[in-house]
């Protein structure tokens, strides 16, 4: 009986340290020692650049409004559930194609690839003037979004409506990480003129403000790895029935080899 005590001692102990894990500080919180960091430039001037597949809402407006008439593009939707509601004009969108260009009326092919928003709008003015006195161009990314993948609590697609997003508030909209996610390594995925490249964030230093992944890019990938922990118990989940049977199987040769 004291070697079946023993036994029990021994698998009590390897069962704790097995599926029991503690969480250091080091590992759980954001930002440590951010008091002591300096930030370095400003969040106000960035900017995202356009690129091929972004939908553009494009308005030409004039002191004369039938004089930017044919540089705006009009749809026409059908909607069945009233006659009167039967026709309604929508302004159409832009889709920069793979050139980095768009077909505007009048005017023609545009390269608005690689210019930020407001470099797109001073580009399609300054065009626009020959034709219209003292044009006034809208432009809005319609499409502009980030994915958010991994261990956190809503993973999905996230439109974002302002046009600057950075990685804490994309991270915030999928409801944070989990306590399995591993927080020192973000990975972050970025296609840039047909190009993917990849890089790792940790959020437990704040150096990463300073980073040109601080801001994200329209359809930039966020993916957060699952820690040791998860790892760990997605490999004990499913075996944990055959380890029972397997150590009571023991426990019942051991109490009869003993007698």
């Amino acid at each position: 009986m004291e070697v079946i005590s023993r036994f029990f001692c021994f698998l009590a102990l390897g069962a704790f340290l097995i599926l029991s894990s503690c969480a250091q500080k080091k590992d759980i919180v954001y930002y440590q020692n951010i008091d002591q960091f300096s930030r370095e430039g400003s969040s106000v001037t960035f900017e995202p650049k356009l690129q091929p597949d972004d939908l553009l809402m494009i308005v030409v407006s004039a002191e004369n409004p039938e004089v930017a008439a044919p540089f705006n593009l009009y749809a026409v939707t059908i909607q069945s559930s009233t006659e009167s509601a039967a026709s309604q004009p929508r302004l159409q969108t832009y889709l920069i194609d793979s050139n980095g260009e768009i077909a505007f009326p009048v005017i023609g092919s545009i390269k608005l690839g690689g210019l930020t928003r407001s470099e797109a709008m001073a580009k399609l003015k300054g065009l626009l003037s020959a034709y219209i006195k003292n044009p006034t161009v809208n432009m809005r990314i319609l499409n502009y979004k980030v994915t958010v993948q991994g261990e956190v609590n809503r993973p999905g697609t996230y439109p974002v409506q302002s046009e600057r997003i950075t990685l804490p508030e994309a991270l915030s909209l999928a409801g944070d990480l989990t306590v399995y996610g591993k927080r020192s390594n973000i990975l972050i995925i970025r296609e840039t003129e047909g190009k993917v490249t990849t890089t790792r964030i940790d959020l437990t230093k704040p150096e990463f403000f300073n980073s040109q992944y601080y801001y994200l890019k329209q359809n930039d990938v966020v993916y957060v790895e699952p820690n040791k922990t998860k790892v760990n118990s997605s490999v004990i989940g499913p075996n944990i029935t055959v380890a029972i049977s397997a150590i009571s199987l023991l426990i019942t040769i051991v109490a009869l080899t003993t007698r």
